[in-house]
């Protein structure tokens, strides 16, 4: 099975949509195997938006992301990256189609109330910026039957 991270950034825990839209990726099929809530500081903002560094907006949206807490998820399942990017919609609110999260719950392409991992390679990198080996969680989810067929369940 495959493990992606989210962050439920601080708008949508401040507009209380956390337990909405993890439901959505629940309702899925995805199981939750680690959550936690963090304040994210320099260090970590700028590790994880590395990419953004020399933007101008930059430090706008590193004000923007430790102006509250955030929760962090993994979430895990076939093709989770894929599926959650699929769910999750285009990365500006106004541009996602209705029925994605960022489309049904955003407008701004910074305040789009989660992120998502982008690939497999990058799942990985940030799932263990956020957790420790022993915080993600190893279980057998009771409707696993259900929610996959017998050639798409990786044992």
């Amino acid at each position: 099975m495959e493990q992606t991270l989210i962050i439920f950034k601080p708008d949508s825990l401040n507009r209380g949509l956390v337990g909405e839209i993890l439901h959505r990726f629940e309702r899925k099929g995805l199981k939750l195997v680690a959550m936690k809530m963090i304040y994210l500081d320099d260090d970590i903002l700028g590790s994880h938006y590395f990419h953004l560094k020399d933007k101008a907006f930059f430090p706008v949206l590193k004000r923007f992301m430790s102006s509250a807490p955030s929760l962090v998820a993994v979430l895990e399942g076939v093709n989770a990256v894929e599926v959650v990017r699929f769910l999750v919609g285009s990365t500006k609110g106004y541009e996602a189609d209705a029925g994605t999260i960022r489309g049904d719950y955003s407008i701004s392409s910074q305040c789009n109330v989660v992120h998502a991992s982008d690939s497999k390679v990058n799942a990985n990198i940030e799932i263990y910026r956020f957790f420790k080996e022993d915080e993600i969680f190893s279980y057998d989810k009771i409707d696993l039957d259900f929610i996959y067929s017998e050639d798409e369940i990786e044992k």
